[in-house]
């Protein structure tokens, strides 16, 4: 998987109840990601990326159940990730990576669902993507790949993302040796539906937005974000560095599905403003809640 863990080592002891929470959605995530590979990408001798496209195409040649594969070629990358996350990912990658392993040697005499390759594909992606998702928002990992590119992005110029490209690239690419060349296609195809699903679990549907919006007529633009997003402005003091004209620019964060209203309160008070939106990794404190647009 092309997602970056984002993680850090935490120091305070879980409640018993975040440590349940966690559990759960772990051992929901590694349910579907076991789906998806034994019951639709298996199956049709579709693979995917990192150690768990190694653990299938290993199982294809041996004949041993890719469970196995799964426990055994992951565990050396819970040392390392115990030293760069600490002892709570660690803990949270091996019950990941051993309920992987239950749960996909438990499906693996159930016939797949489908025989359609492209269908198979897509959902597989889709399951294994939305399971992962889950694993990464809890805290733990399911495949070793992300956590060997954190350590090997430390001693070369390259990104975590570009050298989890390139390794699974290799991985992608071999499937075309112990396969078919066209099944090596149909795995890339979903490994790049699971890197959209990953972002969308992990970041969400109403992913957080920062806006900055400059214009004559910030006062009416502002009460109208209050009024019609129920959104809190803040109004920061700022100078043209040309023209050396005080300008009041408006500061708010916003859902993603907030912004094409935004937007539109934008043009119909001033279709001249500057308006600048970017994406924001998390927001705490304050009052921004997420809510639903009706």
């Amino acid at each position: 998987m092309t997602e970056v863990i984002k993680l850090k080592k935490q120091h305070r002891k879980l409640s018993p109840i975040k440590v349940f929470q966690r559990a759960v959605l772990i051992t929901i995530g590694a349910l579907l990601m076991a789906t998806g590979l034994e019951i639709f990408l298996v199956p049709n001798q579709v693979i995917d990326g990192g150690v768990t496209g190694i653990s299938i195409m290993l199982s294809h040649i041996t004949g041993v159940q890719l469970g196995i594969f799964l426990f055994l070629l992951n565990l050396p990358f819970v040392y390392l990730g115990y030293k760069q996350f600490g002892k709570t990912f660690a803990i949270s990658t091996v019950y990941g990576i051993i309920m992987l392993s239950i749960f996909a040697s438990f499906f693996h005499p159930i016939p797949p669902f489908t025989q359609d390759i492209l269908l198979a594909t897509i959902f597989g992606g889709i399951f294994i993507g939305v399971g992962v998702g889950l694993v990464i928002r809890s805290g733990g990992a399911l495949d070793g790949t992300e956590i060997l590119s954190i350590v090997i992005s430390k001693k070369v110029p390259f990104s975590v993302g570009e050298i989890v490209m390139f390794i699974n690239l290799f991985i992608l690419g071999a499937a075309g040796f112990v396969y078919t060349w066209d099944r090596a296609m149909y795995s890339i195809l979903a490994y790049v539906i699971a890197v959209k699903a990953i972002d969308t679990v992990v970041d969400g549907l109403e992913q957080s937005k920062s806006v900055w919006i400059i214009s004559d007529e910030a006062t009416e633009i502002g009460d109208a974000i209050s009024k019609r997003l129920g959104r809190g402005v803040t109004y920061l003091p700022g100078e043209g560095a040309f023209s050396g004209d005080f300008k009041k620019v408006i500061f708010c964060v916003i859902t993603r599905l907030e912004e094409s209203i935004l937007t539109t309160i934008v043009e119909e008070i001033d279709s001249q403003a500057f308006l600048a939106i970017a994406d924001i990794a998390e927001v705490r404190g304050g009052r921004f809640k997420k809510r639903n647009i009706h």
